[in-house]
């Protein structure tokens, strides 16, 4: 029996001592069953979403006393709300009576949580205070601790709230590593930490593995194939534009980089931001009444107000569910092991007037709308044919992998073509080195000081 064979246990596998890992993800293929078995799915939700940082929100999203949003640690739904001192707390959405969901919105305010079932209250803390006929609980029930069971960490850089159930994790600041440059530059070129917000969200539900997602968000070799429509139909209208910078791109000054802990960014911002990105853009509705307007408020400044309207020039990948692409916050969502939610969040300026946001906004519709379709449509198709054809078990990764491009940087980085498979290997083997272990997990159910 080969070790590709034996994982039917591996949802609850001790550390790995039979080379299955090894087998599954090698250093240019992976094995198809990485996409399509469900206890490899289940195992990820502990070992990968559970065990280390993930994101959970922007503080952005939740500005003001009481404000809250649901969110997701994998598949664990918990609650991220800011209480009335203004301090940010995060907590599982599951009662600690029956496990019902005490929360049933997506996003608002309150100061407290009320179980639909048997009405136990629960504060913005997730403390529970109210319990309907409590004389009939007794001494051994009230020695335990029935809060709603909060992470073993919580942590915020900048704004992005992260969490992870694991009591040994690093910290967060060093999860990060040096993909904290990129998200730093990132931030300031949306106006810094203080003038960032999120906005509404595109969400899609797609039929396929996280991965399929994942694999692509550092994938630049897709962009003249997968995006050709919208390429031909912005060239033929108006003589090129954004993203034709990809036709040759291995010529490039376009990269591709491996970070610390999984995480990747494709820089773009040679070919992007060379010139002028906004000249660069399909045209928006108001585009020439917006140019005027920033013209005659901005002055000398206005060309860096075009500039910055328009995307960023990297696509940061924060594994493993956060990426930052444009000017834009995406968000990947394990569902099933074939079902992903795809969160696209706008972003606007506190410190830019109407027009400037509004036109962010135009901007930011223009790739989701445009271009997420293929991508969706390709994410499916590959996950039909890795389910229906079990016979044929490879997904190669292995582009640049034996052509000595993908070359040692500064500050551990290693930096190749745009066109290179090192995201794919970058972040699998942070995956492989994740799924070998067994992690400890753990929740906090004590009352908060």
């Amino acid at each position: 029996m080969t070790n590709i064979a034996k994982i039917s246990a591996l949802a609850s596998a001790p550390p790995d001592t039979s080379g299955v890992w090894d087998d599954l993800v090698q250093q240019d293929r992976v094995h198809r069953r990485v996409y399509t078995d469900d206890s490899i799915f289940a195992r990820e939700m502990d070992n990968i979403f559970a065990a280390t940082w993930v994101y959970l929100a922007h503080e952005s999203e939740i500005p003001e006393p009481n404000d809250f949003k649901l969110s997701w640690i994998g598949l664990r739904e918990v609650i991220v709300a800011r209480d009335e001192g203004g301090v940010v707390h995060a907590f599982s959405n599951r009662c600690s009576h029956r496990g019902a969901s005490v929360c049933r919105e997506h996003q608002g305010n309150a100061a407290d949580f009320t179980c639909p079932y048997h009405g136990w209250r629960f504060d913005n803390r997730g403390q529970l205070f109210g319990i309907p006929g409590k004389s009939a609980y007794g001494p051994k029930f009230k020695s335990r601790d029935m809060n709603l069971a909060r992470p073993a960490q919580l942590g915020s850089y900048k704004g992005f709230v992260f969490a992870t159930l694991n009591p040994d994790a690093p910290p967060l600041l060093q999860h990060l590593g040096n993909a904290a440059r990129y998200l730093d530059a990132w931030i300031d070129h949306n106006g810094g930490p203080e003038n960032l917000c999120l906005a509404g969200a595109h969400r899609f539900r797609l039929a396929c593995n996280w991965k399929m997602v994942w694999d692509n968000a550092g994938d630049g070799y897709h962009v003249p194939f997968s995006h050709q429509s919208l390429l031909v139909m912005t060239n033929d209208r108006y003589g090129g534009g954004d993203m034709a910078y990809f036709a040759d791109a291995d010529r490039s000054r376009m990269s591709n980089n491996a970070l610390d802990n999984g995480h990747t960014v494709i820089d773009q911002r040679p070919g992007m931001h060379g010139e002028s990105a906004w000249r660069q853009q399909r045209p928006q509705p108001g585009r020439e009444p917006y140019e005027e307007h920033v013209a005659a408020t901005y002055g000398e400044q206005a060309q860096r107000v075009l500039d910055t309207t328009v995307g960023a020039g990297m696509s940061l990948n924060i594994f493993p569910n956060l990426a930052l692409i444009g000017n834009q916050v995406q968000v990947v969502q394990p569902l099933a092991v074939a079902a992903t939610g795809v969160h696209w969040y706008a972003t606007r300026r506190r410190d830019a007037d109407a027009e400037v946001n509004t036109m962010r906004l135009r901007t930011q519709e223009d790739f989701p709308v445009m271009g997420e379709m293929d991508d969706a449509s390709n994410f499916e198709g590959c996950q039909r044919g890795l389910t229906n054809s079990p016979e044929d078990e490879w997904v190669d990764m292995s582009r640049h992998y034996e052509t000595g491009k993908d070359l040692p940087a500064e500050e551990g980085i290693v930096r190749g073509p745009v066109t290179t498979d090192l995201h794919m290997r970058n972040y699998y083997a942070e995956w492989k080195r994740l799924m070998k272990v067994q992690p400890t997990l753990q929740v906090n159910n004590g009352r908060l000081a």
